[in-house]
């Protein structure tokens, strides 16, 4: 298959690197290039650390892993699959992430691990998780990989209990805005739908479509989210591709130019710009809320994977392995997006020390980056969707996004800080 360099459309997609290492023995070496990935070595076969109801366990080790970056690593085969649930035995996963329901026919994208260098990540333990957010509440800020992540979390958790679904109580719109209630725990669970974290109005005269043009107001937040965010101790904060779209931006009350949008008179800003100053946005906002006790996660820019085209030229993500480390580098538009909220979540972090408010990161762009088989691609439906185009942005469930919830269980933990 020849490898193209793909546009997102404004991030470069590297090229993969598909050279092997040359062995004494030829014939040998392409029976073992053909079985197992160029990635993986000894090092990478350790026993991993198996989920417990006790709430202390994984501690120690986690105490004694100072050195521990569980956001650098490679995944590695893990043949058995950690089995937390199936599209059948979790009824919460949407059609359009529903990916063995409407007929993927391989099933190797659900048995690697992510392996973070030096130390283990340990298995998911719904029932210590719930422990741990016993009284609180949590919600996902972002737009739909955040609710990606939700409904992930949700089926990691239905192996212990089922929510209630209360939406109706909260919103008219219940397709975006989910709120869900652990009455055993007293624990909230919720979606604050935002995919442009700041405020937004459509400003096509044409009316809405995938290429409309949208008008941000960069240093104005969403009240979708503002009015509610008080009421939450966790709060997840993401967004990604819809940033890519035809945007005016709208600063101090005045057009101060576009992205994308065509117009000869407005000067063009670099994709970046526009997610920097909303995540700016959202984290000053946090910072200035008077009732707003909560810990922040920040959850990177989740990469796409189109290739052979861009998302509306014919681009798919038919790959059934992960690349190894050596094979992706984070770079181009992708690694610009990635430290334009990385830069950001720093500054707030600094800020937020002297009110004593939490801002934490949750990297997993690099791991991601890495799995361009985990997506739908064409095995997800929904009625909101043009099934002739590949969704190669979203996740499968279950797939290795489960694995971002790993690392929520594991931060929540240790209060590990990596910013």
């Amino acid at each position: 298959m020849k490898f193209q360099a793909i546009d997102l459309p404004n991030a470069k997609y590297t090229q993969p690197n598909n050279t092997y290492k040359k062995g004494i023995l030829l014939a040998l070496t392409f029976l073992l290039l053909t079985t197992i990935p160029l990635c993986i070595n000894n090092s990478t076969t350790s026993p991993l650390l198996s989920p417990s109801s006790n709430i202390t366990s994984g501690l120690k080790t986690i105490e004694n892993e100072d050195q521990c970056q569980i956001f650098t690593g490679n995944w590695i085969p893990y043949p058995d699959g950690p089995a937390y649930y199936t599209n059948e035995t979790c009824n919460l996963i949407i059609d359009q992430q529903n990916c063995m329901k409407f007929g993927r026919p391989d099933t190797e994208f659900m048995k690697w691990r992510w392996k973070p260098e030096n130390c283990e990540l340990p298995l998911f333990d719904a029932a210590q998780f719930l422990e741990l957010v016993r009284g609180k509440s949590l919600a996902f800020l972002g737009d739909s990989v955040g609710m990606n992540q939700m409904r992930s979390l949700l089926c990691l958790l239905s192996s212990v209990t089922n929510p209630e679904d209360v939406s109706h109580k909260y919103s008219t719109n219940t397709d975006y805005f989910k709120r869900y209630v652990y009455h055993d725990y007293n624990f909230t669970m919720a979606n604050l739908w935002a995919p442009y974290l700041v405020k937004s109005r459509e400003a096509d005269p044409n009316g809405h479509n995938i290429n409309s043009i949208r008008t941000l107001y960069l240093d104005e937040p969403d009240k979708a989210w503002e009015t509610e965010v008080e009421n939450f101790d966790y709060v997840i904060v993401s967004a990604g591709q819809w940033f890519f779209l035809p945007l005016i931006y709208y600063e101090n009350g005045r057009v101060i130019g576009c992205h994308k949008c065509g117009r000869d008179n407005m000067k063009s800003f670099l994709t970046h710009y526009g997610y920097k100053k909303a995540f700016q946005t959202v984290f000053r906002t946090l910072q200035n809320l008077k009732n707003y006790k909560g810990v922040t996660f920040l959850r990177t820019f989740s990469p796409a994977h189109f290739e052979n085209g861009a998302w509306n030229e014919g681009g798919n993500c038919a790959r059934t392995r992960p690349f190894c480390k050596e094979e992706m580098k984070l770079a181009g538009g992708i690694l610009e997006m990635y430290l334009a909220q990385v830069e950001e979540l720093k500054a707030a972090e600094k800020k937020g020390r002297k009110r004593g408010i939490e801002f934490r990161l949750m990297d997993t762009t690099e791991a991601m980056l890495l799995r361009p088989d985990g997506h739908p691609n064409f095995y997800g439906h929904s009625p909101h969707r043009n099934m002739t185009v590949a969704d190669c942005v979203h996740w499968c469930l279950p797939g290795p996004i489960d694995t971002w919830n790993e690392i929520l269980l594991y931060m929540l933990k240790s209060g590990h800080r990596t910013s």
